[in-house]
């Protein structure tokens, strides 16, 4: 069972990004952070799974992450920032972080629509992500995490949280196999 996070002391803190697997490229926000890092005096260690996107010029970055290697570098992050997939999300939360979300944007090439859009909106809301649709959004969230951690985690009760966050995951999940599976049936459409 991941642990939960306790905000404490963390001598170098570790950013964590986590874009996916999803074919599409998410250079925005490899941009994003490579603008962020090179002004940034915090010099925070990162752990960048960048898929398949360009490779940011930020030292630590891998195209893709195990699912084991992507458990430890949750476990052992300050700061998790990651797209507005439902597992990723789940998975930060967790291992106790209220997650940077960054969603994909159809109208950079992203994603096929705008469901992690509309899903991440969604939690949001909640308060149960920090939401970061510019890139003003998710530095000013990247420097208030590195300076008060804590506001960066959560605790919950583990039977209630968990099932919220099951449904929300199930949910999410059944929109991306949707999407997937309209996919071919328009490509058919056109013969």
């Amino acid at each position: 069972m991941p642990r939960q996070r306790t905000g404490g002391f963390h001598p170098r803190p570790t950013v964590l990004v986590a874009v996916g697997t999803d074919k599409h490229r998410f250079d925005r926000l490899i941009g994003w952070l490579d603008d962020w890092y090179a002004g940034s005096a915090a010099r925070p260690t990162m752990v960048i799974q960048y898929g398949h996107s360009r490779p940011p010029t930020i030292p630590g970055a891998v195209p893709f992450l195990g699912h084991g290697d992507l458990q430890r570098a949750m476990a052992t992050a300050t700061l998790v920032v990651c797209h507005g997939g439902p597992a990723t999300i789940l998975e930060a939360r967790r291992h106790g972080h209220l997650p940077i979300v960054v969603p994909r944007d159809p109208a950079h090439a992203e994603h096929v629509d705008n469901h992690q859009q509309l899903f991440a909106r969604r939690l949001g809301a909640a308060r149960m992500v920090a939401l970061c649709e510019s890139q003003a959004a998710l530095t000013a969230a990247l420097d208030a995490g590195l300076a008060q951690p804590r506001s960066f985690t959560v605790t919950a009760d583990a039977d209630v949280q968990a099932a919220r966050l099951a449904a929300v995951a199930r949910v999410g999940h059944i929109v991306e196999d949707l999407v997937a599976a309209a996919k071919p049936r328009r490509a058919s459409a056109r013969h």
